[in-house]
């Protein structure tokens, strides 16, 4: 009896989110037992992967017994009762430490959840704590390792949330996204991210760092998983200036459907393709072209897209110097040398300059009106190839950063591997707005994938 149960506890961690959230809201499982099967995995991976900036395995227990005691009343349950859910360290979590990875908040406790630990809190999830986050959601590495391979980055900023669903210590995370914070993680790390459209998530309680930019994303291992969160955590929001007002988005019903005909996708190279792709990447490109055969055509960007990085830049230092100004003046000498020069460059930026980059995104999105009338999503790298070796940087955001200045949302799916082994991901782009649909074009196309996965360098 001991051993099945312990086979029983072992087989918790990677279960589909779906079928978790289906055994747990039948009664199969409850939430006392995942928790305490996610915490031995936890106890097993954390000392190499660091994922966590706060866990208590206590509160932890404590929240899990108080949501069976729920379900024990008869009393209606969330959809995601009993749900593992983690949280980046740049979203207020009432009564637990939100310290923005800097030691300039070291023992911040909000007294208040952020919009989106609200709506997890009410839709019955289980908050098993915090994850690591790069300095301010910037460039400046955390503690926290790639549990592909412990010598190479997770990413940033996001590193705990991606890495922790990545090594099965949850099914499911929140992050956020200014560049490419959500895309670049799960990518290195091998997970589901999704970025949704701007305004689709509520922001009110996490760190502003550039408010034209910063996104709520997910993590998930699958696509069923990143729709269910975000059926929870789509909405408007009235502290959130950019929320925008919707009808309930029905993400996971239309995203777990099948396509009613064959998706068409634009394969689109971004601007520093030549530059900045690894070889593994444009030989996978190569191969998923063969594989979709009449499925995908080439879709070139206009010129104007070549200065996209530059505008996303302008924009994000500059507000990045007004919403981070409180940190410098109270502590520059403790802000990593990446953050300081990003607060000068943000400070020399003239009004007229940062005003006229604001323009942009509109003009930009209007040239891909051409692309998505022919498509149903367009592909394109998710970073530059795998995850780099060492812990000094998290990476090149270089494939994201336009889309998120877009405001377009945004995938990345596991579906390729490198020669070296390690994971990378294909990200997915659609039309602002269809996100569900989104997510249900990335779906078809990681099902079809695995089941015949393209060819790279190391399969040759």
């Amino acid at each position: 009896m001991a051993g099945s149960m312990a086979k029983r506890a072992e087989a918790i961690p990677g279960l589909a989110t779906l079928d978790l959230r289906d055994r747990l809201a039948s009664g199969a499982l409850h939430a006392a037992e995942v928790a305490a099967a996610m915490l031995q995995r936890i106890a097993s991976v954390e000392p190499t992967v660091q994922a966590w900036a706060w866990l208590d395995s206590d509160h932890v227990m404590k929240e899990a017994r108080r949501l069976d005691a729920l379900r024990a009343s008869g009393r209606p349950v969330g959809p995601l009762h009993g749900v593992p859910v983690a949280i980046k360290d740049v979203i207020d979590t009432k009564g637990m430490p939100t310290e923005y990875g800097t030691p300039l908040e070291a023992g911040r406790i909000p007294r208040e959840d952020a919009a989106v630990v609200e709506r997890l809190r009410a839709a019955g999830a289980l908050i098993m704590g915090k994850t690591v986050t790069t300095e301010l959601a910037f460039l400046h590495p955390g503690k926290t390792r790639n549990p592909a391979n412990p010598a190479h980055t997770p990413g940033g900023s996001s590193s705990g949330s991606a890495a922790a669903v990545a090594a099965g210590m949850v099914p499911l995370a929140v992050g956020t996204q200014t560049g490419g914070s959500v895309i670049r993680p799960a990518a290195f790390c091998g997970v589901v991210g999704f970025k949704p459209g701007f305004g689709m998530i509520p922001r009110r309680g996490v760190l502003l760092q550039s408010p034209s930019l910063d996104t709520v994303g997910v993590f998930a291992r699958d696509i069923e998983g990143a729709a269910l969160l975000c059926d929870v955590l789509f909405g408007h929001d009235a502290g959130d200036p950019a929320s925008l007002v919707m009808a309930p988005p029905r993400v996971l019903s239309i995203a777990a459907s099948q396509p009613p005909v064959r998706p068409m996708l634009a394969m689109v190279a971004p601007p520093g393709m030549d530059e900045h792709a690894a070889d593994d990447t444009k030989l996978a490109l190569e191969e998923l072209v063969g594989v979709l055969g009449d499925g995908a055509f080439g879709a070139p960007l206009p010129n104007a897209f070549d200065e996209a990085a530059a505008i996303r830049e302008r924009i994000n230092f500059a507000e990045m110097a007004k919403s981070y100004y409180g940190f410098e003046k109270r502590g520059r000498d403790m802000l990593s040398d990446e953050m300081r020069a990003a607060l000068d460059a943000g400070r020399r930026t003239l009004a007229r300059d940062y005003l006229a980059a604001l323009d942009w995104p509109d003009v930009l999105y209007a040239g891909l009106e051409e692309i998505f009338e022919r498509c149903d999503a367009i592909v394109t790298p998710a970073t530059p190839g795998p995850a780099p070796e060492g812990l000094e940087s998290t990476g090149d955001a270089i494939f994201n950063g336009l889309w998120t200045m877009l405001g377009t949302p945004a995938v990345t799916i596991p579906v390729f591997q490198a020669a070296n082994g390690l994971p990378m991901g294909l990200q997915l782009v659609g039309r602002r707005g269809d996100d569900a649909r989104l997510l249900r074009t990335a779906r078809w196309l990681m099902h079809t994938l695995t089941q015949s996965p393209p060819a790279t360098e190391s399969d040759r």
